[in-house]
C-alpha cells in the first residue's frame, strides 16, 4: 500500500507554480491514465455541445463527416503538448498547429474560455468521483496552471485566477449556455458511433444506454439524448465506484508510462508529422 502512494508523496514535495508540467504529466502517465483520458474525452464532448461552438463544428463537417480523424487530431495535439510542454520543439509545434487550425474561425473569448474550463474542471470532477484517490491540492493547481498557460499562449484573456475561481466561472457559464441544440445532437450521434466500438462485447446490448449514462442530465438535454434507464445509471455508478476501490486497495503503481512507445492514432497508421495533423484546408506551410 505504501508504494501505491509513492507518486503522490513525490508530488507533495514539488512546487505547483514551478513544477506544474511534471505534476500534470505524472497524473496522466502514471497515476490516472485511464481516468484522465476518459475525463478529457468527456471534456471535449461537453465543449462541443455549447450552441455557438457546436455550430462551428457542424459547419466545418470535421466532427460529423470525418469523426475518427477529428478526434484523433485533437488527441494527438493535446497529448503532444502535455508530454512535451510548451518549451520543447514538439510541444511548440503542436501549440502552433492548434493556433493555425483555430485562426480562420470567429470564436469568441468566452467560448475559448469555456473549452479551457472543460479541460480543467471535467477531468478533475471525474477523478474526485471515480479516481482511485481524489486529486490533491497540488494536482488541482497544476491542472489549472497547465491550462492557464495554454490559454495564455492561445491568446485567451480573462482566465480566472485559480482553480476554484475557474470552476465557479465554468459552472455558471455552463448553466447559462449549455442549451438544447440540433448541432450538438448531430455531433453526439457521430461521436456515439465511435464510443460504442469501445464498449466491451459482453455489454454490447447495453451500449447505447451506457454511453448515455456517461453524460450528466444537462449534457444529455443539450444533445437531445434520452435519459437511460435508472438501473443502467445506477449500475454504471456502482461499477465505477467498485473499480476505484479495487484499484486503491489492490492496484500496484504503474511502472510503464502511458505513451511510452509513442502516441498512436488510427487515422495515422504510419505515424504523423505535427504540421500535417488537422484539417486539410487550413494547412499553413512555413
Amino acid at each position: 500500500m505504501k508504494g501505491r502512494y509513492a507518486n503522490l508523496n513525490r508530488i507533495r514535495t514539488l512546487d505547483p507554480e514551478r513544477d506544474y508540467l511534471d505534476i500534470y504529466q505524472t497524473m496522466l502517465r502514471y497515476e490516472f491514465p485511464w481516468d484522465m483520458k476518459l475525463g478529457l474525452n468527456l471534456a471535449f464532448n461537453r465543449s462541443f455541445s455549447i450552441p455557438a461552438i457546436a455550430a462551428v463544428h457542424t459547419t466545418t463537417g470535421e466532427l460529423t463527416d470525418r469523426t475518427q480523424k477529428r478526434i484523433d487530431d485533437t488527441g494527438l495535439l493535446m497529448y503532444e503538448m502535455v508530454l512535451n510542454g510548451f518549451e520543447q520543439p514538439r510541444g511548440r509545434d503542436a501549440l502552433r498547429r492548434v493556433n493555425q487550425i483555430h485562426r480562420p474561425y470567429d470564436i469568441g473569448n468566452d467560448d475559448f474560455r469555456y473549452v479551457l474550463g472543460c479541460l480543467v474542471v471535467i477531468p478533475t470532477r471525474w477523478l474526485q468521483e471515480y479516481g482511485w484517490r481524489p486529486p490533491c491540492c497540488h494536482e488541482r493547481q497544476a491542472t489549472y496552471l497547465f491550462y492557464r498557460e495554454l490559454g495564455r499562449l492561445m491568446g485567451i484573456t480573462d482566465i480566472p485566477g485559480s482553480y476554484e475561481e475557474f470552476e465557479l466561472w465554468f459552472t455558471a457559464h455552463d448553466a447559462a449556455h449549455l442549451q438544447p441544440n440540433d448541432d450538438a445532437a448531430a455531433i453526439e450521434r457521430a461521436t456515439r458511433m465511435l464510443m460504442l466500438t469501445r464498449i466491451p462485447r459482453p455489454f454490447g446490448p447495453l451500449g447505447n444506454a451506457l454511453v448515455s449514462a456517461m453524460y450528466d442530465a444537462p449534457l444529455r438535454q443539450a444533445m437531445r439524448v434520452d435519459a437511460p434507464p435508472w438501473p443502467v445509471r445506477a449500475g454504471l455508478h456502482v461499477a465505477l465506484k467498485l473499480r476505484s476501490r479495487s484499484q486503491r486497495w489492490f492496484g500496484a503503481p504503474r511502472t510503464t508510462a502511458l505513451f511510452a512507445d509513442g502516441i498512436k492514432a488510427k487515422s495515422y497508421p504510419d505515424g504523423y508529422e505535427i504540421n500535417q495533423v488537422g484539417p486539410q484546408h487550413d494547412r499553413v506551410h512555413e
